[in-house]
């Protein structure tokens, strides 16, 4: 494996096979199969599971890890292209990416989005930047567009949880958030529950629409795998007989980059708020999916937080399981 940076890369068949690795590696560890390797572990926005996860697994299989983040004590490294660097910045991305790279075996990469130009980021033009200047393998970390490594992790727990990939639905709905925040987890979370075979609907107000790119993608994957898409803004339809709900958060595609127009328009729905009335007609175990983090009492209520329904902390496990299962891949003797 060259590259994990999309499921959409793999087959369902290549994306089971990981996540029965990642299931065997927890019952029966391989704690030198990596010996020897390093994994560099670029953080250009901040994290807690993915950092901690990378390392956690790396080191599970006995191999090494080092992180590099602009909070640290580096230089500070400038990203735009053609630019006098007479300013705060001492270092450009172009020889900092090279050389970070060149100390592992790997590298995984976390890119955050502008939310300033959303074609671009859409096209994940800055991370592609960031991964044409390396040689080496690398995982996408989360991009503009994409968080592969949750998805396969949401994939590997759903299938835990018995929740069917054929006639299961999934709501991916939008929730309140005072900022505005970036459309990886959803696009992620969509195509991958498309991809299962799932029937997913949308669940979102009125200028929260997904971009028809990452829909149209969605649906084609759906198409293939037996499954469907559709969205909605009523939130008893959507969540007629659904098995899970995931909730997040995500910028006004209709103020896109508008910060000002954003925050008028989400200030209108504080009450998208998951608690217990959202689940009437749901299916009776219908759980409560998030990536983490989540502000309690803002995005959910405690009572599904703490309770049965939700499967948060399983999630946030499996971060580092099905990472595991793509290092062993990427760097093992089998790759």
């Amino acid at each position: 494996m060259k590259a994990f940076n999309d499921l959409a890369d793999f087959s369902n068949e290549e994306i089971l096979a990981l996540i029965d690795l990642a299931a065997r590696l927890d019952t029966a560890p391989e704690p030198e199969a990596l010996k020897g390797k390093v994994l560099s572990l670029l953080f250009l926005s901040p994290s807690l599971r993915t950092l901690a996860s990378f390392q956690a697994a790396m080191t599970r299989l006995g191999g090494g890890s080092f992180v590099i983040s602009p909070e640290m004590s580096i230089h500070g490294i400038e990203s735009r292209p053609g630019i006098v660097m007479d300013g705060a910045a001492a270092e450009h991305i172009r020889e900092a990416i090279p050389v970070i790279a060149s100390y592992g075996d790997a590298i995984g990469i976390r890119a955050f989005a502008q939310r300033k130009d959303l074609d671009a980021d859409l096209g994940d033009q800055e991370y592609t930047a960031l991964t044409d200047l390396i040689e080496k393998p690398y995982i996408n970390m989360e991009s503009a567009a994409n968080h592969p490594c949750q998805s396969l992790a949401d994939w590997k727990t759903m299938n835990e949880l018995d929740i069917p990939a054929d006639g299961g639905k999934l709501v991916l709905s939008w929730a309140y958030h005072p900022r505005a925040l970036p459309l990886a987890v959803p696009a992620a979370t969509l195509h991958m529950a498309a991809k299962r075979g799932m029937d997913v609907t949308v669940l979102r107000p009125e200028g929260f629409e997904l971009p028809q790119r990452m829909m149209q993608n969605a649906s084609a994957a759906a198409e293939a795998s037996g499954g469907s898409v559709s969205e909605s803004e009523d939130r008893k339809e959507a969540m007629e007989g659904a098995h899970v709900i995931y909730a997040k958060s995500w910028s006004s595609t209709r103020h896109y980059g508008d910060k000002l127009a954003d925050q008028k328009l989400r200030e209108q729905h504080l009450d998208w708020c998951v608690d217990e009335t959202w689940f009437g007609n749901a299916q009776d175990d219908c759980r409560f999916m998030h990536c983490l983090p989540v502000r309690r009492g803002v995005v959910v209520t405690d009572d599904i937080l703490d309770g049965p329904r939700s499967v948060v902390i399983q999630e946030a496990r499996n971060r580092m399981l099905a990472q595991m299962a793509v290092l062993h891949q990427m760097l093992g003797n089998s790759s």
